[in-house]
């Protein structure tokens, strides 16, 4: 495209919520072993199982570093017998597995004559906290030119994890994250709204404050708030009050209880619990149920061996009844401090 304009949102771009139908899902075949030292064998049995439900719906593209990387994951995907006519694999080099973070932001204009486009925002791995990270930053402009799709660039760090839609104007997000001096020291709260409503179609921005304790993103919403259609949230909520995360949350949900959204109505608010704490080598991961990914058939919730997970399942399917909700064991994945919505990414249909 040999013109852009100068914003997504000055052309009638928007990034749609992750319940609108997918062409695809994106992911970021594992790889880095320092993500999960010790481990990472253990996690490629459930990451294929997260691959075969995607697969039943929608196509599942996977960046791969190379040939050799593809044919390791083929074994692991037709282990678990995931529908390979869906997967397709893209040599797309990559540092580690977070696609939802160094994923291209599809947005969509269903009446321009180029429908979709990509925002490729800066990436620094949470704050320079996991170098390097030069692979990652480049990933959605590799995915854009593979596609011929033109690419927006803002010029700011920003992650998918850290927003969250409704699809009807309105983005969630965290001062923990966003006014994170590790991200845009030189930004302040009003300039960061206006990248998102320029970057990402929006008319609205809610803040909560908090993330969750263990989570190394500083704070990431898709821990702890979700949509699951316009006007209705699922919030994380811990019920015992030693808890290091309960003043956390309750702050949280009393902030989500003032809001009101751009047409005045309230916030529907559901009440997720958080699984039971989980450790590993003396250290608080991140386990959250608000990890889940919405595809296009399934629900797919990370579940941690404990009893709060069939609730939670429970819960978070009578949000969704037109789709299957669907628990994976996510115990071993969370040890790289993120599960099934840090690891993917939705591409829109159009």
């Amino acid at each position: 495209m040999s013109f852009l304009p100068s914003t997504p949102a000055a052309a009638g771009y928007f990034f749609p919520a992750e319940f609108h139908p997918h062409e695809a899902t994106w992911l970021s075949w594992p790889h880095k072993e320092a993500s999960w030292p010790g481990k990472i064998d253990t996690i490629f049995q459930p990451y294929s199982q997260f691959v075969a439900y995607l697969s039943q719906g929608e196509k599942v593209r996977i960046n791969v570093a190379n040939a050799a990387m593809r044919d390791f994951a083929l074994r692991h995907l037709e282990n678990a017998a995931v529908n390979m006519t869906n997967v397709e694999f893209f040599f797309h080099p990559t540092n580690d597995a977070w696609c939802r973070d160094h994923g291209p932001a599809f947005l969509i204009n269903t009446s321009a004559q180029q429908k979709k486009v990509v925002v490729d925002w800066g990436y620094n791995a949470w704050g320079n906290k996991y170098p390097p990270f030069d692979l990652d930053d480049v990933i959605p402009t590799s995915i854009a030119n593979q596609f011929q799709l033109p690419v927006f660039h803002p010029g700011i760090v920003m992650e998918g994890g850290s927003v969250e839609f409704n699809g009807k104007g309105t983005v969630l997000t965290s001062t923990a994250c966003l006014l994170n001096p590790n991200r845009n020291p030189h930004l302040n709260q009003q300039q960061i709204e206006q990248y998102l409503r320029d970057f990402y179609g929006v008319h609205q921005i809610l803040w909560v404050d908090e993330g969750i304790v263990g989570d190394d993103t500083d704070g990431h919403i898709d821990d702890t708030v979700r949509f699951v259609n316009e006007d209705t949230v699922l919030t994380v909520i811990e019920r015992d009050v030693k808890d290091e995360n309960y003043q956390l949350l309750q702050h949280n949900l009393r902030q989500l209880s003032a809001m009101k959204l751009a047409d005045g109505r309230s916030l529907n608010i559901i009440e997720l619990p958080m699984p039971n704490e989980v450790i590993h080598e003396g250290q608080r991961l991140p386990a959250s149920y608000a990890n889940f990914y919405i595809s296009n058939k399934h629900v797919i919730v990370p579940t941690f061996r404990c009893n709060r997970d069939d609730q939670a399942l429970s819960i978070i399917s009578k949000c969704f009844p037109d789709r299957q909700t669907v628990g994976i064991d996510s115990t071993d994945i969370i040890w790289g401090l993120g599960s099934f919505h840090c690891l993917s990414q939705q591409e829109p249909l159009v």
